[in-house]
């Protein structure tokens, strides 16, 4: 299968664009490029009126298969050894999904312990004030990982001011056991800060379906006065979300009642 020049220069689009400017050799009929900021490859090409892209990070290839068109068809065209492979049938989305992967590369485990180990690894940790400055670490670099998880948006509202977001920790910090669960993305939200002062309170959850919960303490007319409504609900949400929000209805969620239920 020899890809026509159009189709090449729209594929090394995408792969440059979205951040993978890493030209490789072909790898078969795939053109093959890596990413100086992710820890991922990507294999392009295209094939019965579809982009394909394959992806060696087996975590962002389990994050994606839940949103996206997985290719199955390798009787008709191999997948390149170790890459899971995605179909979209236009520019658009082509480029959509490579900027995925590379936010998800980025921010997925283990990366931002990484990250951490490394800005951490010559700090003291004596003293309490010594301690904090390392939390301090920790909590900026988990905020910078959910940021580029979610694209810079509220997971609810959509909201995109920096200003007004605040990275919360669906099982808190202090109850992590491993500085691996506390940096783990899929141990928090990207919130807006109402949002976000209502879920550390307690006062908010989220089903395994990504809809909006109240505890019954959260009475409607303040719901209404900051702006927390049902309706609301996650614009995702992933198994490994699923695991901690139960641990989060289970333990700081009191009296819950079901999204569109009101009290």
């Amino acid at each position: 299968m020899a890809l026509s020049a159009l189709e090449r220069i729209r594929l090394d689009k995408a792969a440059v664009d979205e951040g993978f400017g890493l030209r490789r050799p072909d790898d078969g009929d795939w053109l093959a490029y890596d990413s100086l900021g992710a820890p991922a490859s990507i294999r392009l090409t295209y094939f019965d009126q579809r982009y394909l892209i394959g992806v060696n990070h087996p975590g962002a290839a389990v994050d994606l298969v839940q949103r996206w068109t997985k290719w199955t068809d390798y009787n008709s065209l191999a997948a390149p050894a170790d890459f899971t492979v995605f179909a979209v049938s236009d520019t658009e989305p082509l480029h959509h999904l490579i900027r995925e992967i590379w936010r998800l590369a980025r921010s997925l485990p283990i990366e931002p312990l990484r990250v951490f180990e490394a800005e951490t690894r010559n700090l003291p940790r004596t003293t309490e004030a010594e301690r904090l400055v390392v939390q301090r670490v920790g909590q900026n670099v988990f905020r910078d990982a959910l940021m580029i998880y979610w694209g810079g948006c509220c997971a609810v509202t959509g909201l995109s001011e920096p200003r007004l977001l605040r990275a919360s920790h669906i099982k808190p910090w202090a109850k992590c056991e491993t500085d691996a669960e506390r940096l783990d993305v899929y141990n928090g939200l990207l919130l807006a800060a109402h949002l976000d002062a209502a879920f550390d309170a307690g006062l908010i959850s989220f089903s395994n379906e990504g809809e909006i919960l109240f505890a019954e303490r959260f009475k409607i007319i303040d719901r209404e006065a900051s702006g927390i409504s049902n309706g609301m609900k996650l614009a995702r949400i992933s198994t490994d979300h699923k695991l901690r929000l139960s641990w989060h209805r289970d333990n700081l969620l009191s009296g819950s009642a079901a999204s569109g239920l009101p009290l």
